[in-house]
């Protein structure tokens, strides 16, 4: 495995091997990689000739207060893990690589970043459609994959790569979690032992939420009624939201009629806990299609 720095010689490693007719799959990072991470690089290194993972964590999806100096950050393990995953290159560069003196352009979908995770974070998917954006032009992909433990990003970055005719397929992975439920996040380092005992109620309260309908219940609401009033009953979490959305463009769902999206989102500690549970009741093999996830035309 190599380990690149500049975004040049990114770039020239990149388009050599399109030059060679060979498919490219890229992962994002911000790296302390687990095995949430690890399972979108054994995706990549299985559908592409090639595979490219950047770790960085990224200053602009970042506000005033939140942790980017505190992040996690272990590089050295990181590249060793890549390295025993069949990665072909790493892309690890500084901030003033990527966002160099007189940066001044930015991209965002401010419809779709108001909610969610977007209202307690001003500014955050348009620093994350930024890098994402600089990724997909420094690395050329065919594949870029995305966990979808972060769902609203990801469907951020799908609207992105639809409406800018990007020529890049965005493929969405399962959620990689714990025996007990909890979803892997780099984050996760940040809870005591006893939060961590504690932190699989979030997924069991959006469990029961999602119970609530797949027995047959369509109020978006009650859903996130039970969801908020299991949270509740720990008064060590702090819920900063619960909600239904339609996966389409993330806007607010009554009555669940087409696939919705229930988010939610709890400080436990120092530590922010998100997860999610996508419920479709009509869902593809049942008469309808399945949409297709990619941003370029197939």
């Amino acid at each position: 495995m190599e380990t690149v720095t500049a975004v040049r010689e990114m770039k020239a490693r990149c388009r050599a091997w399109r030059r060679q007719g060979l498919s490219v799959g890229l992962v994002p990072t911000m790296g302390f990689l687990h095995r949430g991470h690890g399972s979108l690089v054994e995706r990549s290194v299985l559908e592409n000739s090639r595979t490219a993972v950047s770790v960085f964590v990224n200053p602009a999806q970042f506000g005033p207060g939140e942790d980017l100096e505190a992040y996690p950050r272990d590089p050295a393990r990181d590249a060793e893990y890549l390295r025993s995953l069949g990665v072909n290159i790493l892309f690890l560069p500084e901030p003033s690589e990527m966002y160099p003196p007189g940066f001044a352009t930015f991209v965002e979908a401010p419809s779709l970043g108001l909610r969610l995770c977007g209202a307690s974070r001003p500014g955050h998917f348009r620093g994350v459609c930024t890098v994402v954006m600089k990724l997909f032009h420094i690395a050329v992909p065919d594949r870029a994959y995305f966990g979808l433990k972060d769902a609203q990003q990801f469907f951020i970055l799908r609207r992105m790569a639809r409406d800018l005719d990007l020529d890049v397929s965005l493929v969405p992975c399962p959620t990689v979690r714990e025996v007990d439920g909890l979803a892997l996040s780099s984050r996760n380092s940040y809870l005591t032992p006893e939060e961590r005992a504690a932190a699989p109620l979030l997924r069991r309260a959006l469990l029961e939420a999602e119970g609530y309908l797949a027995a047959g219940g369509r109020d978006a609401g009650e859903a996130c009624s039970l969801l908020r009033g299991i949270l509740a009953s720990d008064p060590r979490f702090s819920l900063d939201y619960a909600e239904a959305v339609r996966t389409e463009d993330l806007s607010p769902v009554g009555t669940v009629g087409g696939e919705t999206l229930i988010a939610a989102a709890a400080r436990l500690g120092r530590a922010r806990l998100i997860d999610n549970v996508i419920f479709d009741p009509d869902p593809p093999g049942r008469g309808r299609p399945r949409r297709g996830e990619g941003g370029a035309p197939r």
